[in-house]
This record gives C-alpha cells, sequence and structure tokens, in this order.
C-alpha cells in the first residue's frame, strides 16, 4: 500500500532558503473549495488548480503595487516551452475584483493563468502575512527596478489613471508563492514578510523541476562572432 503523503512543506525565509528545518504545515483542505474568478468573472474552486498536474502559484499583494508589477514582469518572461517541458502549470493570484485582471495583463504582459480571491479566503486560511515586517539580513528582490519613491509614484499614477478607482486589494496583505499538486501534495511555500520578500523566480522554477537555464534580465545578450 502505497505511503500517503502528508501535505507538509516547507517554508524558506530569504535568511535560510534551503534549510530543510524551516518547516510548517499547510492545510489545502482548508482552501479546496474557496472560490478564486477569472478575467471574465468565471468562478471556479481553489483545488481545480492543482488536481492534476503541479503547480506553481504565485500570491501578489494587490495589482497596484509596483514592486508585485515588477515582479509578474519578470514572470511574463519566462518561456512557455520551459514550463511545458517540465509539465508544470504557472499561476498568479490577486485579491482584487475580476475586472482588474485584462488590465493588469496588458500592462505587465503576462500571458498565463491569472484569477483573483476578493475576498482573501485563501490568504487568511494559508496565514499569509497582513503589514510587514522588514529585517536587516533581508536581501530586496531581485525583481524589483525601482526605488520604493519612484514605485509608489508609480502605483499612485496608476490608480489616479485607472477607469476604475480603487486599491485593487488590501494594501496591507502580503504575498507568497507555493509549489503544489497534483492532488494535495504541497512542495513548497513562501510567505512574503515585505513588498520586497519574493522568492526568486529562478529558483521558484528549479524546485518546481524546471530543467532549462533562463534569464529573466534585460540585460542585453553579448554575441561573439
Amino acid at each position: 500500500m502505497a505511503e500517503e503523503v502528508s501535505p507538509i512543506t516547507r517554508q524558506v525565509a530569504r535568511e535560510n532558503r534551503g534549510d530543510p528545518a524551516a518547516c510548517f504545515d499547510i492545510n489545502l483542505e482548508d482552501v479546496a473549495d474557496c472560490l478564486i474568478y477569472d478575467r471574465h468573472g468565471v468562478s471556479v474552486p481553489f483545488k481545480k488548480l492543482h488536481q492534476d498536474r503541479k503547480s506553481v502559484i504565485i500570491f501578489v499583494r494587490n495589482f497596484l503595487c509596483y514592486s508585485c508589477k515588477e515582479y509578474v514582469d519578470d514572470l511574463s518572461k519566462i518561456p512557455r516551452e520551459a514550463l511545458e517541458d517540465a509539465d508544470i502549470r504557472l499561476i498568479v493570484i490577486g485579491q482584487s475584483a475580476h475586472h482588474h485582471i485584462e488590465p493588469f495583463c496588458l500592462l505587465t504582459g503576462y500571458p498565463y493563468e491569472i484569477y483573483v480571491d476578493p475576498e482573501r479566503c485563501i490568504y487568511q486560511k494559508l496565514g499569509m502575512k497582513r503589514e510587514e515586517k522588514f529585517t536587516d539580513s533581508a536581501n530586496p528582490s531581485p525583481h524589483v527596478k525601482s526605488g520604493v519613491f519612484v514605485g509608489q509614484m508609480k502605483s499612485i499614477w496608476r490608480a489616479m489613471t485607472s477607469p476604475a478607482f480603487d486599491f485593487q486589494g488590501d494594501l496591507h496583505q502580503q504575498g507568497g508563492a507555493i509549489i503544489v499538486g497534483p492532488g494535495s501534495h504541497v512542495h513548497f511555500s513562501h510567505f512574503d514578510m515585505n513588498r520586497l520578500d519574493h522568492m526568486p523566480i529562478t529558483w521558484l522554477l528549479q524546485l518546481a523541476g524546471v530543467q532549462q537555464t533562463l534569464d529573466l534580465s534585460n540585460k542585453p545578450k553579448i554575441i561573439h562572432v
């Protein structure tokens, strides 16, 4: 008889990533029936995202957040064949109303699956943090290019010029990343401590099984002739 897989994963903080001793429980049954919504407002239970395949699921703070926008900018650079070769789904979940999905995808160029959890059901039941905590040992996200002042000005400008003016989610809610599936098997999780505490994308994809070496930088490539 096959041994039952326990839904336990690793929480790897920025200062102890890779340390297998950093563990805690995530019970996917608690969030299995939480409804999320696609860009058309069609609902689907959360469990549908990981029943049949391994999924990398990124929870962002809110769609106005400059650091989330720049993180998703880099997610959009992931080649589709890299995900297909590893047989994984890449999914972003926000916490706004569903009508903000389309403008956010147009802004970032993000071409993969994206949903919203407007009631923050999954955020809360999984225990994602609210409010920000900064530590001296924390390294900033390699995906955030804007400084705090410039980034916040960009966020404010997008809010002011948006057709539907709202905050597009709880401004105090933090995000995270999990690797789950197939079924209730949880491979990994990271809950952000603050807006800059993203799990580096290349690390996350390697943990999910992506073999292809990816360059998500904007630096021009040097071709030797």
